[in-house]
């Protein structure tokens, strides 16, 4: 098979369009024959650093649409010629940035008919975070207040339609260019993160979803109300902390995991019309670094793409 893979680390260049065996399923697997595979920041980070996974090499991705090719010793919920989507188990179980990819049965869910591939693979790692995040994190309920931060985002624009179905008032940051965006999902506010201060205002929010870390995460605690919940995707400053115990609200960092549980929630919303996400752009499997490349700009609208099938 083929596979974007790469034998150093660093930048785009390292990845190569290389031919690897392909993988069979284990007992409790499935073998997956990828039609395209989603695009996040982890990617871009994994390629460049040994963050969690091991040296080079390696085949990244960990967003997954196709089709069932072959089962397993023991699988019994998913047979050949079942169209599936799902998160490959976060970090150790990367590779779905290539034509097959073998996952556990429980990281996959059937993927919802009314989206193509394309869009049911920009779903399950970026969908997962945000619903881990704001309802099983925070347990956001009706009536709450909440703040989005990088709201255009992969995350973010998932999480402002979660929260609105689960009849918060959502406010979201991101440049003005993208307020009507956001509109278009069901924010009730923006602010401007190039002009304005989102601490700068009397607004107080039950809960925070911070894809940015560092400052942003420390300042986020000054507009939560006491006994609100900031859930950071990225670690904060080293002050975050005190500054949240002083404030009287809980400050966590969740790093998402696989979930098949989730994964049909994410697929009931879609299925209902709750859910659509953004795909701002695909590249095919032999263009993987030019995917790269734009989306470490950090302007991408919603999702990057690669599409293999």
């Amino acid at each position: 098979m083929l596979a974007l893979h790469q034998t150093a680390l660093g930048g785009p260049e390292v990845l190569r369009l290389t031919e690897l065996p392909r993988p069979a399923p284990g007992p409790g697997e499935i073998l997956v024959a990828v039609h395209a595979a989603g695009l996040n920041p982890t990617d871009f980070k994994h390629r460049t650093l040994s963050i969690f996974l091991p040296p080079p090499p390696l085949t990244l991705g960990w967003d997954v649409s196709g089709t069932v090719v072959e089962t397993g010793f023991g699988v019994t919920l998913f047979q050949p010629g079942d169209e599936v989507f799902g998160m490959l188990p976060y970090p150790y179980g990367a590779g779905s940035h290539a034509e097959y990819v073998t996952g556990p049965t429980r990281a996959f869910a059937a993927k919802p008919a009314g989206i193509d591939h394309v869009k049911a693979a920009a779903l399950p790692l970026a969908a997962l975070t945000a619903w881990q995040a704001l309802v099983e994190t925070a347990g956001l309920r009706a009536g709450q207040r909440v703040l989005i931060h990088a709201a255009a985002g992969g995350v973010g624009h998932l999480a402002v339609q979660i929260a609105k179905e689960r009849g918060a008032h959502v406010t979201g940051t991101a440049s003005a260019p993208k307020h009507d965006f956001l509109r278009e999902l069901g924010a009730d506010a923006c602010v401007d993160h190039r002009s304005e201060d989102f601490t700068d205002t009397e607004e107080r929010y039950d809960v925070v979803l911070d894809a940015l870390g560092g400052k942003t995460a420390t300042r986020s605690v000054s507009v939560l109300r006491p006994g609100g919940v900031l859930v950071s995707l990225l670690p904060g400053a080293e002050d975050t902390r005190a500054a949240a115990e002083k404030a009287q609200v809980r400050a966590v960092t969740l790093l998402v995991e696989h979930d098949q549980a989730g994964m049909r929630a994410v697929a009931g919303l879609v299925d209902r019309g709750r859910l659509r996400v953004h795909v701002s752009g695909t590249f095919p499997l032999a263009e993987g670094a030019r995917a790269h490349v734009l989306g470490e700009t950090g302007r991408t609208t919603g999702k990057l793409v690669i599409t293999v099938r």
